[in-house]
């Protein structure tokens, strides 16, 4: 491995992803390239909605995007475990052929909490010999909100499946109005204020390491207890 290699970061476009990617520019950290997987369906390692807009926001961000398809329908796999082993396959494959290229040094992750998807993102950069930074691991959510909200962060909530959730919430921003309602969710249903549990997923539309915002048009889908954004047009602004 080389020692003077890069760093990827891991990269959906929703907001764990991307303060962990401002926070890896923020350190200083060589980052040469942007790695989305778009899951085949719901996924336990991945985020899944409106992944096809992280080559927007890389565009704007201005590193190259790397894109994997998953291959991997959850509907084949009914063991989780051998699930999220089989949903990585394809992203170590990826990033062995970056280290092949560039010299991978380490991964940017933006994980909260989960320990199943932690634990196989460290696994995976200590096969590839790489550091990992995880600069949202374990940190209070409520101060990470914050943090985002205060940076300058704009961000939308594009898919719902929590009790309290309904379709109002469906392509809101993600601001202190709408983090002081989750605060009450989160006592009344146990809704986790960042959505680590899948309750909700987020489309950062601006940053302050994005040169242009990103605009969106879109229609909702609601099917009674959860829905989500589908979005009709996306572009950059200016």
């Amino acid at each position: 491995m080389n020692d003077e290699g890069a760093w990827i970061a891991l990269f959906s476009g929703g907001k764990d992803s991307s303060w962990a990617l401002y926070r890896a520019l923020e350190r200083g950290l060589p980052v040469e390239r942007l790695v989305t997987v778009h899951p085949v369906e719901d996924s336990y390692m991945y985020h899944v909605p409106a992944t096809d807009l992280a080559k927007l926001a890389a565009e704007s961000v201005g590193i190259p995007l790397f894109e994997v398809e998953s291959g991997v329908d959850a509907s084949d796999v009914t063991d989780a475990g051998m699930q999220g082993d089989a949903e990585l396959e394809p992203l170590e494959a990826a990033l062995r052929e970056l280290d092949e290229e560039l010299g991978v040094e380490g991964i940017v992750a933006g994980a909260v909490e989960s320990e199943y998807q932690t634990s196989r993102i460290e696994a995976m950069a200590d096969r590839l010999g790489a550091e990992s930074f995880t600069p949202l691991w374990r940190r209070d959510p409520r101060e990470l909100a914050e943090a985002m909200l205060e940076t300058g962060f704009e961000i939308r909530i594009v898919q719902v499946a929590a009790g309290g959730l309904d379709e109002s919430w469906l392509g809101r921003r993600f601001d202190r109005e709408a983090l002081s309602e989750l605060e009450a969710l989160n006592e009344r249903y146990g809704v986790h204020l960042l959505g680590e549990g899948g309750e909700f997923e987020t489309l950062v539309t601006d940053a302050p390491h994005m040169d242009r915002p990103i605009e969106i048009e879109y229609e909702t889908e609601w099917d009674g207890s959860r829905g989500r954004v589908r979005i009709t047009d996306a572009w950059l602004v200016g």
